[in-house]
């Protein structure tokens, strides 16, 4: 299949991005981020999430963020919501959508969520019954696709499962993640084409952590397979608190880099991204892990 046109990009680096942060980030630094990455012509910026802030302590504010953005026309801004609970403050917030997530693993998901996956999916039923009354779009997540810390190896056919399940409860996307970053693209290539067998490519994401370095040659592989929404974090920010030694998401900036080498479309502005990635990084005090934004200060 020949390569995509055009890609949306998700920006999940206020919500993921940040989340796992030690140092604690003030409500305004993050307003600031958001309304420098809507400056940039993102069309999609997962903004916060809404979970108890007793195991996220950094998302604790997200209604807070949610009041104080300058809100951009056309432009969704998304939170995470885990629970009935969770939806119900997100649309208090005036949020564009939603997103639920689960895990491909029975191991990672009683580490996160505390519960099988089939639980999981049943504590999301409410939330789909409360979006589809409110009208309101749902993002699902599938998160440890490509192996988990503590199983091991995950088969396609349980994510390819998942995901139909996830669509089939009514998400209008799923976005198939590679948590620990231990996938190389034969293997994504794979991935992709076993979930697409049972879901439509358009409805398929990818969201790779770059732990090992294969993020960028995974979404190409991705890519090449028909995939055109791919989820990225500005310079490179996050991990996961439940996967030990997993990295960031490849970095926005890194992203669009090669998209523009390919020639296909997406609609954001380089160096107001790499701005902002500049901004948050001095912001909290941590080291830029875009190579396209450290190549930019020579250039």
């Amino acid at each position: 299949m020949a390569l995509p046109k055009s890609v949306r990009i998700v920006e999940v680096g206020p919500r993921d991005g940040l989340q796992n942060e030690k140092s604690v980030i003030d409500t305004k630094t993050k307003i600031d981020f958001i309304n420098q990455l809507s400056a940039a012509g993102l069309t999609t910026i997962e903004a916060g999430s809404f979970v108890n802030p007793k195991w996220v302590p950094q998302m604790a504010d997200s209604a807070a963020v949610f009041s104080g953005i300058k809100r951009a026309a056309g432009l969704s801004y998304a939170a995470l919501t885990p629970n009935i609970q969770g939806f119900e403050r997100a649309v208090s917030a005036q949020v564009s959508e939603v997103a639920i997530f689960a895990a491909a693993s029975e191991a990672f998901s009683q580490k996160n969520l505390n519960c099988s996956i089939d639980a999981s999916l049943a504590r999301f039923t409410k939330i789909m019954r409360a979006a589809s009354d409110a009208n309101i779009p749902v993002r699902g997540y599938v998160s440890c696709v490509a192996g988990c810390p503590y199983q091991g190896d995950v088969d396609p056919k349980v994510v390819q499962t998942l995901s139909r399940r996830l669509i089939d409860m009514g998400c209008y996307e799923v976005s198939l993640g590679d948590t620990t970053g231990v996938a190389t693209p034969l293997q994504t290539a794979h991935l992709v084409e076993t979930v697409a067998s049972a879901v439509a490519v358009d409805k398929i994401a990818v969201h790779m952590h770059d732990t090992r370095g294969q993020a960028l040659a995974n979404i190409f592989a991705a890519l090449q397979l028909g995939v055109s929404t791919v989820d990225s974090s500005v310079a490179g920010l996050g991990g996961c608190p439940y996967a030990k030694g997993a990295s960031g998401n490849v970095a926005t900036e890194d992203l669009i880099y090669m998209l523009n080498g390919l020639g296909i479309e997406h609609g954001v502005d380089l160096n107001k991204l790499i701005a902002a990635g500049q901004y948050i990084c001095t912001s909290i005090g941590r080291s830029n892990e875009s190579k396209v934004a450290a190549a930019s200060v020579y250039c």
